[in-house]
């Protein structure tokens, strides 16, 4: 084993380490979760009366709601749950615009999708397609504050270092999300990412929190 693979699995192990030791923080998180979750469905209820209205008014045939496999914590696959803001069948049209991704790394991001519907961009625009990850939060497959869930297909690119994001339960939001989100690379989504890890306390989760409400009807950096 060369220096450099050495380095960054002693890093990973460290880290790996550092994450058992606070079981108190990850008792109270899930806490901040449940309460977090009970609020916004007080706060957010009616977004899920009108979005899915809007959504069948424009493709009445189209499902609201659209799943899709992610890799959670210790590289375990869910399914994550949005409004659907896509044509149906977008998936399958994936492989003829890879060429036009505007993110390097492993992600896949433009900013004018042809896939996307006009109620779409919209809630793309503002998170609100976003919402019904709720439940995974409820299933305890997220956390309100993590990194980004992963694709599949994105974690196969991964390095040694990347896969330091899949210690932790990914998040609805996060330190990458609050600090740029699609204006960044994947490099610095990662780096935020592995930051947020290293600095885990109650007070930086509800800094990003409100950093999220914040940005929720202001930012222009989401698509």
């Amino acid at each position: 084993m060369d220096k450099d693979t050495l380095n960054k699995t002693s890093n990973i192990d460290t880290l790996s380490y550092n994450l058992r030791e606070l079981k108190f923080f990850f008792f109270a998180k899930r806490l901040i979760d449940i309460i977090a979750v009970v609020l916004g469905l007080l706060i957010f209820s009616w977004l899920f009366l009108i979005i899915p209205i809007l959504i069948k008014l424009e493709n009445p045939k189209g499902p609201v709601f659209f799943k899709q496999k992610r890799v959670g914590k210790d590289g375990n696959p869910f399914y994550l749950y949005k409004f659907r803001s896509m044509v149906p069948g977008a998936e399958g049209k994936l492989d003829q615009l890879l060429k036009y991704n505007e993110v390097s790394g492993a992600m896949f991001k433009i900013k004018e999708d042809p896939r996307l519907t006009k109620v779409g961009k919209f809630i793309r625009r503002r998170s609100i397609d976003e919402l019904p990850q709720i439940l995974n939060v409820l299933k305890g497959e997220m956390s309100i504050v993590g990194p980004r869930p992963a694709l599949p297909r994105e974690v196969k690119e991964y390095s040694d270092h990347d896969k330091q994001r899949l210690l932790v339960t990914p998040g609805c939001t996060g330190l990458w999300q609050v600090s740029g989100r699609s204006t960044l690379s994947f490099e610095e989504m990662v780096n935020l990412d592995l930051s947020y890890i290293k600095n885990m306390s109650i007070c930086l989760d509800i800094k990003i929190i409100l950093k999220t409400f914040l940005l929720l009807f202001g930012s222009k950096s989401a698509f």
